[in-house]
C-alpha cells in the first residue's frame, strides 16, 4: 500500500486518455480525408495523412472513432466526478494564476516537480479539451443527424455553420494535442507517469 502514495494517475485515467488519443488520431484522420471531399477552404489536406482512402471509407472510419470517443469520454468524466478528481485536479482557476504561469513557461520557469499537480494553463487547457471534445460531439451529431437534431442545428446556426464549427474545433483538438506532445518532450517523465502511473 506504500506504492500507492507514489501514484500519480489511477488506470482508468490512463486507459482513457490512450483510447482518447487512439480515437482522435482516427477521428482527426479521416475527418480531412471527408472534409476533403467537400472543403469549404482554401486549402486541402494531403491525401497521405488522410485515412479511409475514399470518402465511404473514411466515414465509416469515423463514425468507429466516434464512438469509441463518446463512449470513453463519458466514461472519463463519470469517473471524474464520481471520485472527486474533476474538481480536485482542474479546479479552482484563477486568470490571474494562469497569466502568471503562462508566462512562467514563456520563460522556461514552470516547475513541473509535482506531476500529481496541475498548474493553471494545464487545468485552463485540459478543461478546454472536455469543452471542446462535446462541441465536437454536438456538431458532429448535426453533421450526421440533421434532420432528426433540428434545435441542436439552429442552435448551432445552422447545417454550414455546424460543419465549419466541427472542423475549427478539430483543428482546436489537434493544436492541443501538438502542443500536449511538445511539452511531453521537453518533460519526459510526464510520458512515463502515464504509462506507468507513477
Amino acid at each position: 500500500m506504500a506504492n500507492d502514495t507514489n501514484l500519480i494517475h489511477p488506470l482508468w485515467v490512463r486507459l482513457t486518455h490512450w483510447i482518447n488519443a487512439l480515437a482522435v488520431v482516427v477521428l482527426a484522420t479521416s475527418g480531412w480525408r471527408i472534409y476533403d471531399a467537400s472543403p469549404f477552404f482554401a486549402f486541402e489536406i494531403p491525401r497521405e495523412i488522410t485515412l479511409g482512402g475514399w470518402l465511404g471509407g473514411a466515414i465509416q472510419w469515423h463514425f468507429a472513432a466516434m464512438w469509441l470517443l463518446v463512449a470513453n469520454g463519458l466514461i472519463y468524466l463519470v469517473c471524474n466526478a464520481i471520485s472527486g478528481r474533476l474538481w480536485h485536479k482542474f479546479f479552482p482557476l484563477s486568470p490571474s494564476a494562469f497569466f502568471a504561469d503562462v508566462l512562467a513557461a514563456l520563460k522556461g520557469s514552470l516547475s513541473h516537480a509535482d506531476l500529481s499537480h496541475y498548474n493553471m494553463v494545464q487545468r485552463a487547457a485540459y478543461l478546454f479539451v472536455m469543452v471542446d471534445s462535446v462541441l465536437l460531439v454536438l456538431s458532429g451529431l448535426v453533421l450526421w443527424k440533421s434532420v432528426q437534431f433540428p434545435i441542436l442545428r439552429e442552435l448551432l446556426g445552422g447545417y454550414e455553420a455546424a460543419r465549419r464549427e466541427h472542423f475549427l474545433a478539430m483543428a482546436a483538438l489537434v493544436a492541443f494535442a501538438g502542443i500536449h506532445l511538445l511539452m511531453v518532450a521537453l518533460v519526459p517523465r510526464t510520458l512515463l507517469a502515464m504509462i506507468r502511473g507513477r
